[in-house]
């Protein structure tokens, strides 16, 4: 039986019998409109939902039912997702292409846990890191770490790119209400220098701490940035480098580089290659994260990752909040062949969230190619994209509600509002819950005729409906609660990727274009005239750059 069963896991993801099944099932259900299926179960609104960490998820009025439920987790039982997670949980070198373990999930374990990487246990370190980092913390927030001229820091830029940012900056913007607010956080990720200019253009460099997070410290847009940030600091001591060693700290492996940019190593935070950039904002890369919202909250946030971590690990598949969802975007994706996903926030905060989400999930699962190097012949990693309600509702909606493309839509909220001020909560719950509903349920032309409409306006006013959605639901966005959706998230790409039989992560896809700019930017800034092996087209726009950047 075992055998027969890791048979099925090496087969190629479409010639799974699941996979097969589903392909007969969809054709006779993607004729079935959600008006039909609620009216003909009563309680399907109530019996397609799951509740686990304090995250309730809806997911009924999606386009499925309960035998689709059943294929999908055949689906991830015969994809070997179950011993992909215990995989994942032990240590084992999941990620083929690099031969690194994926372990983001040590990062928010208990100090008591165990979990090996070539026989070390890897979490001591991790708590280690942790605490120190804490330290480091309290010490800026309560001002007994002072600038170079003895002024206490108030101002606190990130310097990062790829998960180096859009982590810290989503983290951030999501727990501002719990940040310390006589601070000032910024972030530079762009090489266009626009962006580090605008972060500092109103700040005291005797009051400013840059954070220079560089795994190697040489990615190139970081260090481009971070020595503008020196140059910039430096000047404002009147030249003095020994104030760098104040004013910088790195979140880095590489000591050596770290020293000799001028940075104090004592004032290095670590961490690891079985850390994924996109999966790294509960690590060191958090540490502008814990400046602004202090350790407890951190911790409280990494409890929130780690407990649905657990749930991830031990729940059954068909009650299992990232696998319901990874295997509910599979259905879409290779099966409806939709391209896209929405992700619509209703709170503020969580403006970045979308963005963030854009990394984790299209860097992991954007590929071509299976673990063992042949070429898929199905869809892989949908399109994520989405801004919080109630803006989006007065620009994309339209396209997702009378639009051709088939658009799922998470939808998140919750029921308490961090800021409450008279109705306005009401009308933004109200709102998302009427979204969801108008999408699914849409409105039929009798009913449009019904209000009176001209029989020349009608085929306008028509709201097809049977638009698929998630609802999540939480109490109130707490660090805690943001941790939990984060790994909602990871899970649910790790789902996916299990399914599609890809690494979700490496990203090579990265490299390419990283590599020939650092073959161009000679070329652009050379004084004589560069010998040009490009297409013609890259040769002309550099050709063209040069005539008038130079003169």
């Amino acid at each position: 039986m075992a055998e027969a069963a890791k048979a099925l896991v090496t087969r190629r993801p479409r010639k799974r019998p699941a996979w097969r099944a589903l392909e007969a099932h969809y054709k006779k259900v993607r004729e079935l409109h959600l008006r039909h299926m609620f009216a003909d179960d009563a309680q399907r609104g109530e019996r397609l939902t799951v509740e686990a960490t304090g995250l309730f998820l809806d997911y009924s009025k999606n386009r499925i039912t309960d035998e689709t439920i059943e294929l999908l987790v055949q689906l991830a039982e015969q994809s070997g997702l179950r011993d992909r997670i215990d995989a994942t949980f032990r240590g084992d070198k999941i990620n083929v292409t690099e031969n690194r373990a994926v372990l983001h999930i040590a990062l928010r374990a208990p100090r008591d846990a165990s979990i090996l990487v070539d026989g070390h246990n890897v979490v001591p370190d991790v708590h280690a890191v942790l605490d120190k980092m804490a330290d480091f913390c309290n010490r800026v927030r309560n001002g007994e770490w002072k600038g170079f001229t003895g002024k206490r820091i108030r101002n606190v830029i990130n310097i990062g790119i790829g998960g180096s940012d859009l982590g810290p900056v989503m983290a951030y913007e999501a727990l501002r209400h719990y940040s310390e607010r006589s601070m000032t956080f910024r972030f530079v990720s762009n090489v266009d220098a626009t962006d580090f200019a605008e972060a500092v253009h109103d700040l005291d460099p005797a009051e400013t701490l840059f954070i220079v997070s560089s795994k190697t410290f040489t990615t190139l847009e970081t260090m481009a940035n971070a020595h503008t940030a020196r140059e910039w600091s430096v000047k404002g001591f009147g030249g003095d480098e020994n104030s760098v060693s104040k004013h910088f700290v790195a979140v880095s492996t590489n000591a050596k580089e770290v020293a000799k940019f001028g940075i104090d190593t004592a004032n290095m935070f670590e961490f690891w290659d079985w850390v994924g950039g996109r999966y790294s904002m509960d690590s060191a890369i958090g540490l502008s994260t814990m400046l602004a919202i202090g350790p407890d909250n951190f911790r409280a946030m990494l409890d929130g990752f780690h407990q649905m971590d657990e749930h991830f690990r031990s729940a059954p598949f068909e009650r299992n909040l990232p696998v319901l969802m990874g295997l509910l975007g599979v259905w879409y994706a290779d099966f409806f062949e939709a391209e896209t996903v929405a992700v619509l926030p209703y709170d503020q905060y969580l403006k970045r969230f979308p963005a963030y989400l854009q990394q984790l999930t299209m860097e992991s699962n954007g590929k071509h190619v299976t673990l063992d190097g042949k070429e898929v012949t199905y869809q892989t990693g949908p399109i994520y994209w989405g801004e919080p309600g109630t803006n989006g509702q007065h620009s994309f909606y339209q396209l997702i509600h009378q639009g051709t493309k088939l658009i799922p839509c998470d939808f998140i909220a919750f029921t308490e509002t961090l800021n409450p001020l008279g109705r306005h909560h009401d009308m933004l719950i109200a709102n998302v819950f009427a979204q969801a509903e108008a999408l699914a349920f849409g409105k039929t032309a009798e009913q449009v005729k019904a209000e009176g409409t001209p029989d020349w306006l009608v085929p306008h006013r028509v709201f097809e409906g049977n638009r698929p959605s998630n609802m999540i639901l939480a109490e109130r966005l707490t660090p805690e609660t943001l941790g939990k959706l984060v790994a909602l998230y990871e899970h649910s790409v790790f789902t996916q990727g299990a399914i599609w039989k890809i690494d979700s992560f490496d990203q090579w896809g990265v490299e390419l274009g990283k590599v020939l700019a650092q073959r161009i930017i000679p070329e652009l800034e050379s004084a004589e005239e560069p010998p040009l092996n490009h297409d013609s087209s890259t040769n002309n726009l550099i050709r063209r750059y040069r005539k008038a950047s130079h003169g």
